[in-house]
């Protein structure tokens, strides 16, 4: 039998709002993945602190505070610095369609906005993470 995709879901900075993460965290367990939630308002060092412990394949992270510009690339240096850098980061949340190009070239695979398909999300999981 195949070892789960272990994914940990993260909520960085000040948003306190969660039921976006709470609905990937389920399609993504629906899916048959290993889902670890961190919980909200977690600092990028947190997360990636819980990424390396957790052993995850990937790291997706929701976050709808505005702060994605800052945030995110600051949780992927921190992966790099690591030595987590095959560990795919994706992102989801209200994140402006011009800033997708930005956050992409920083390292963040793919991002999610409103209305995105969880079954979109499990593919393209499963499509890449490096087993």
């Amino acid at each position: 039998m195949e070892k789960p995709i272990r994914v940990l879901v993260a909520k960085p900075g000040l948003d306190g709002h969660d039921r976006g993460a709470k609905v990937i965290a389920r399609a993504l367990r629906d899916a048959g993945m290993e889902v670890i939630y961190t919980g909200l308002r977690q600092t990028p060092e947190q997360i990636v602190a819980a990424a390396i412990q957790e052993d995850v394949e990937v790291v997706a992270v929701s976050i709808l505070s505005g702060a994605h510009a800052t945030l995110l690339p600051k949780i992927r240096d921190l992966l790099n610095e690591e030595g987590a850098q095959d560990m795919l980061f994706v992102a989801g949340g209200v994140i402006p369609d011009e800033d997708i190009t930005f956050l992409k070239e920083k390292g963040i695979a793919a991002v999610f906005t409103p209305g995105t398909a969880t079954t979109e999300v499990v593919s393209f999981i499963q499509e890449n993470v490096k087993k």
